[in-house]
């Protein structure tokens, strides 16, 4: 299992949140608000505690910023204590957080990273760029840094003066301010690993408390991102949705986060909740492993894509909240290929595929599950069942979230996964599909994909960016590893007290600053 996986899939996953401030400049972000405007109208109010649930086991607790985050509440608390350099933006895909701007060289190969000057971790210490480029080698330095910053290499991580980080790609990389927006949070340089639990960051909240996965924060003065409405947040860890659906319907807390489909119908006729829905949310992607094994012909991986019926799929599964996809992960991106026809459901046309294919239909073909999250399990029990109508048998193994983690992800044949932070096709293609990729979950290896995305990352030019990012989706609709049947949306339950929710998904809702209670 893996931090930059497991925080995805966190964020993703529902966590409520707030917006995303921060001045951009140069060739950097824009300043960008994910806040959704009150439901009351009214102004925004100082003061009140946010009581918020989200999910997480016992047995998964951690609280190392640059380690391997399994619960979604201990990475929102991280979170809100500690910045990243960049964030998801509303109106673009990357904006600044503890990066005011940056700038990148003529080849695309050295970037420049410029610090917000009045930064200071809670501890009142200004923060230098020579704490960003220790905590960035830090997090390169983990089981999965090259996976969290491809095409990075630690002793390329330097500092220019007190305030400039600089990232220096072996590979020109026009989308390189992306892949800093989820893991870089930043610590005080030459933070002892025994010092973790209470290290200092430079986010909106302070740490007061931390108890078994719940903690209380309060509101940091000094942030440098604007003003911070509420005066703490109190975060409580539940172990199921249901649980905590349960306590957001009985007052217990005041905002739910990943509540699922079933809590949002009990929820909609209630007058003191609301109910918070993003698109592009959470994908569910049924993985098809192609390095071999019984999925490695394209002519297979196909026919599975024309088995799956992604209407009934959204229906069931998602009760609805959700909508059809078509095999490409980062629907949310501003240049997703919506020109690509969608597929549809075409048993005779996939029959006759497994029979070129020469797929063996007397065998029975496990597909692999957790039940992580909400409808996952559902997901796969019900592509079952549609297989079988065109004579593939698959049987449904659900497995615990560690022993998947380590004996499936990445190794097995037939399995389901779930991914947050949709906004961004470039995303997807640099961590799980380009032949090197870290986490590379089918163990795809395309020679015209991987030159497509290098074309990509070298184009700075916005026509050509467009017309490169195409052909890489057109390869991924074509062959990948992928059936991507639907996406779900994030839903969120919310007292009517509450305001100030964003409006995007993914990593751009575990912020609280801009929340404020009525």
């Amino acid at each position: 299992m893996n931090l930059n996986r497991r925080q995805l899939l966190g964020a993703g996953g529902a966590l409520a949140a707030a917006a995303l401030v921060a001045a951009c400049s140069g060739g950097g972000g824009t300043t960008t608000s994910g806040a959704a405007p009150s439901a009351s109208g009214g102004q925004p109010k100082q003061g009140g505690t946010l009581r918020i649930g989200a999910l997480g086991r016992a047995s998964a607790i951690t609280r190392d910023p640059h380690g391997t985050q399994g619960n979604e509440s201990d990475y929102l608390i991280l979170a809100l204590i500690y910045d990243t350099l960049t964030v998801p933006g509303k109106e673009r895909n990357t904006a600044g957080r503890l990066a005011e701007s940056w700038e990148p060289s003529k080849d695309l190969r050295t970037w420049r990273f410029s610090i917000v000057k009045d930064a200071v971790f809670h501890d009142g210490t200004p923060v230098t760029a020579d704490d960003v480029v220790w905590s960035l080698r830090r997090l390169r330095g983990t089981p999965s840094g090259e996976a969290r910053l491809p095409g990075i290499q630690a002793k390329n991580i330097t500092a220019d003066g007190p305030s400039t980080v600089v990232l220096t790609s072996d590979y020109p990389n026009a989308e390189l301010p992306l892949l800093t927006r989820l893991t870089t949070f930043v610590l005080k340089k030459d933070t002892a690993d025994d010092a973790l639990e209470t290290a200092p960051g430079t986010g909106p909240f302070t740490l007061d408390w931390y108890r078994g996965g719940n903690a209380r924060l309060v509101r940091n003065e000094r942030w440098h991102g604007g003003t911070v409405r509420l005066d703490a947040v109190e975060v409580t860890m539940f172990e199921t949705a249901a649980a905590m659906a349960n306590a957001v319907l009985a007052g217990q807390i005041d905002v739910a986060s990943n509540a699922g489909a079933v809590a949002a119908r009990t929820a909609a006729a209630r007058q003191d909740l609301r109910v918070i829905r993003r698109a592009n949310d959470l994908s569910m992607p049924i993985v098809m492993r192609t390095a071999d094994g019984p999925f490695a012909d394209p002519r297979v991986r196909e026919a599975m894509r024309l088995i799956v019926d992604r209407d009934a799929m959204v229906k069931q599964v998602l009760s609805g909240y959700g909508t059809v996809a078509n095999d490409i992960l980062g629907t949310g991106d501003p240049d997703y290929a919506r020109s690509l026809p969608q597929r549809a459901r075409d048993l005779d046309r996939a029959r006759t595929l497994l029979a070129e294919a020469r797929f063996d239909l007397s065998k029975s073909y496990d597909l692999v599950t957790t039940e992580d999250i909400a409808g996952l399990a559902e997901s796969a029990t019900l592509f079952a069942a549609q297989a079988k109508e065109a004579g593939v048998r698959i049987q449904v193994v659900k497995q615990e979230s560690g022993t998947f983690y380590e004996q499936t992800w990445l190794k097995g044949d037939l399995y389901t996964t779930y991914w947050g932070t949709n906004d961004s096709v470039v995303f997807f293609a640099s961590k799980t599909m380009v032949s090197e990729a870290g986490q590379n979950e089918a163990g795809w290896s395309d020679k015209e994909f991987d030159a497509a995305y290098r074309e990509l990352l070298e184009t700075a030019d916005p026509a050509a960016r467009h017309a490169a990012l195409l052909e890489v989706q057109r390869i991924e609709h074509e062959r990948s590893g992928y059936l991507l049947w639907g996406m779900a949306d994030g839903i969120d339950l919310a007292g009517g007290n509450v305001h100030g929710l964003p409006e995007l998904p993914g990593y751009g809702r575990v912020q609280l600053e801009n929340v404020w209670l009525s």
